[in-house]
């Protein structure tokens, strides 16, 4: 790969995590048209198509997947070798999360974490596909579900069960119909390809189960919940969206839950080595 292209080829692994050019702007300088131009002119180099474009956004080809496989693994070496020559005295602990979970809980409990630390450099990383981290210089995670995950450590954050919510049209349709009848015709939203939560929930509770043709994917859980406020469905929920739920924005549309989901620490193995990460992770755990 010519190194006139490194530029581009960042700018594939970022859009390839988020697997939308928009959401991918949000976070580069740059506008949803350069990245796509930059994107295009990396498949005309390459002789190759990257990515395959439908109306709800992007989705990586047979041979993106595998250059995203490579790329993904040398940027990690590369940003781990740049912390490793750094000079910097105090080490930096990187924490990826989503800014769903970091506006409505971790923020407000950072300041603890500082005064206790004030000798480590604390940086949250905005994330939306928590599953791949390692690519962002991420020391620790805190992703969201079930736990059974075997691609890193995982430690238990707390437990969060997840639920059906709706817009106050779709508790209506509850009440209407039934349950079984208007969970037959809800439009579901989900956080990505290949989740089995909606799957869960519909076996738990007794219904029939759904295709994922019949689901809409949204990655951004701030974005999701918006989504089911504008009535573009019914999404899994936690207690996290109690103000919604307090204020009659959302209902909750079943008793049944997915009991055994929640938030987890998640890192890779050679990370709990570090001091800052132990830091993080004891106290953390203690709120």
């Amino acid at each position: 790969m010519p190194f006139r292209h490194y530029e581009a080829l960042r700018t594939f692994t970022l859009v390839a995590e988020h697997q939308s050019l928009a959401q991918a702007a949000e976070v580069l300088p740059l506008t949803k048209g350069a990245l796509s131009h930059q994107i295009r002119g990396l498949e005309t180099a390459l002789g190759f198509a990257l990515f395959e474009r439908h109306a709800r956004g992007l989705r990586l080809t047979a041979k993106g997947r595998d250059l995203l496989a490579t790329a993904g693994e040398a940027f990690t070496r590369i940003e781990q070798k740049t912390a490793a020559l750094s000079t910097r005295a105090a080490p930096t602990l990187t924490i990826g999360t989503t800014t769903y979970f970091a506006s409505r809980w971790l923020s407000s409990r950072l300041m603890g974490f500082m005064s206790r630390h004030p000798e480590i450099r604390l940086r949250i990383q905005p994330m939306i596909q928590l599953l791949d981290f390692r690519g962002e210089g991420v020391d620790l995670a805190i992703r969201w579900g079930d736990g059974l995950w075997r691609d890193c450590v995982i430690e238990p954050l707390f437990p969060c069960p997840a639920f059906p919510t709706g817009n106050a049209a779709a508790w209506a349709a509850v009440e209407r119909l039934g349950e079984t009848a208007a969970f037959a015709a809800f439009d579901l939203l989900r956080d990505r390809e290949g989740s089995s939560a909606w799957a869960d929930w519909y076996r738990r509770a007794g219904l029939p189960p759904r295709p994922e043709s019949q689901s809409l994917i949204i990655p951004d859980p701030n974005v999701r919940v918006q989504a089911v406020l504008d009535g573009q469905g019914i999404a899994l929920n936690d207690d996290l969206v109690a103000p919604e739920l307090t204020q009659g924005q959302l209902h909750r549309l079943s008793q049944v839950a997915l009991e055994t989901y929640g938030y987890w620490l998640a890192y890779a193995p050679a990370a709990a080595e570090k001091a800052e990460v132990q830091a993080f992770v004891e106290w953390i755990k203690a709120q």
